[in-house]
């Protein structure tokens, strides 16, 4: 039996740093972006629920997949068991990661002539 590979992916999404565990990660069929599949949700077995994971829950909810923009990626690990999916403020726990400031190209190329 082959051996399911799990993934963890951080990100950077609308100032908040996103946390999720996945099946399935490549480079997509859309220049610029990582495709995530099969999102990891925990089981409802659980007394205590997390807050974060369900509001992840509830955004990905019908999501077979999604497209994230590569200069949006912090990391992408493989882990050999998954976790929760979590939602952090950025420069929460006295992190300081930060999304990099440039865009990936610049829109209308070098115009000045030279």
């Amino acid at each position: 039996m082959a051996k399911k590979h799990t993934y963890r992916i951080v990100f950077h999404n609308q100032g908040k740093l996103y946390e999720l565990y996945a099946r399935s990660v490549g480079h997509g069929e859309m220049y610029g972006f990582v495709e995530v599949g099969d999102i990891i949700f925990g089981e409802r077995t659980e007394m205590i629920v997390d807050p974060s994971e369900e509001r992840l829950k509830s955004e990905f909810a019908g999501v077979k997949r999604t497209f994230v923009p590569i200069h949006a990626v912090v990391r992408i690990d493989e882990v050999d068991k998954e976790g929760t999916n979590k939602i952090h403020a950025v420069g929460e726990d006295g992190s300081n990661v930060a999304p990099f400031p440039v865009p990936m190209y610049t829109p209308g190329g070098d115009k000045g002539g030279s």
